[in-house]
């Protein structure tokens, strides 16, 4: 088993490089240091997992990785650009969370009155793309997610195996360079979470997508080839198993 806390001292093509990030919350004696000093680095088209007890600093990383909330201190790159460096480095944290990053949350939160196709068209749509051509690839990333025959469904309609899959659809709808996924296999049985992961792997590949999985679901955990885990505020790097989920 591997262990590395260093630095990383290369930025990829794209993937995510953190170095040095802290996040400090409120002032003086009422300072909380939820973040002290996390690196990592994740690769183009690679998956990794993010685990650690709660209160370690988990969802801190993920909302400043998805310019959710501003670090205090740190760089973060995202897809070979530099986004934060002591402070934002671009100007329109709407416009980055929208083409940059895509999210997968536990809960699928699909818009209950759009159909299967517009939940995943709506970003691309935003994003300035005429209609008929994010419909077009909205119904491309269903097929590839095996949920075509969904596309006209509303969300009510689905399984809870058939929402995942709809909501990594959407997150991958811009063609982001990075996706941050918090708890994506938490409500699913063991079956449809190994598929889940063999979905990530598998659009990692294709889109060549840097991929955090926040977890603590032991069921894919063997699935990493590398882990990070977080405590007290710092990241730790672990070899995993990278069992096959083919």
């Amino acid at each position: 088993m591997s262990m590395n806390t260093s630095t990383p001292n290369a930025t990829p093509r794209s993937g995510i490089v953190i170095e040095g990030l802290r996040k400090v919350y409120g002032q003086g004696d009422q300072a909380v240091e939820a973040l002290k000093d996390v690196n990592m680095t994740v690769n183009a088209g690679e998956v990794i997992g993010l685990v650690g007890p709660s209160g370690s600093g988990k969802s801190t990383l993920l909302k400043c990785l998805g310019a959710i909330i501003e670090p205090t201190a740190g760089r973060m790159v995202l897809g070979g650009k530099t986004i934060y460096d002591g402070g934002w480095l671009t100007p329109d944290l709407r416009a980055l969370r929208r083409d940059s990053i895509g999210f997968v949350f536990q809960a699928p939160y699909l818009i209950p009155f759009l159909d299967v196709t517009d939940n995943v068209a709506l970003l691309p749509m935003l994003a300035g793309m005429p209609n008929a051509q994010a419909r077009a690839r909205a119904l491309a990333l269903l097929t590839e997610l095996d949920v075509a025959h969904r596309a006209k469904a509303e969300p009510s309609q689905l399984s809870g195996g058939e929402q995942q899959r709809v909501s990594i659809a959407r997150a991958l709808a811009n063609q982001p360079p990075v996706i941050l996924a918090d708890e994506p296999t938490a409500p699913l049985d063991s079956e449809r979470a190994l598929g889940v992961m063999r979905i990530l792997n598998r659009m990692a590949r294709q889109s060549q997508a840097a991929i955090i999985v926040v977890t603590h679901d032991e069921k894919i955990i063997p699935t990493f080839k590398r882990i990070y885990h977080i405590r007290d505020g710092r990241t730790v790097e672990e070899a995993g198993e990278g069992r096959a989920v083919e």
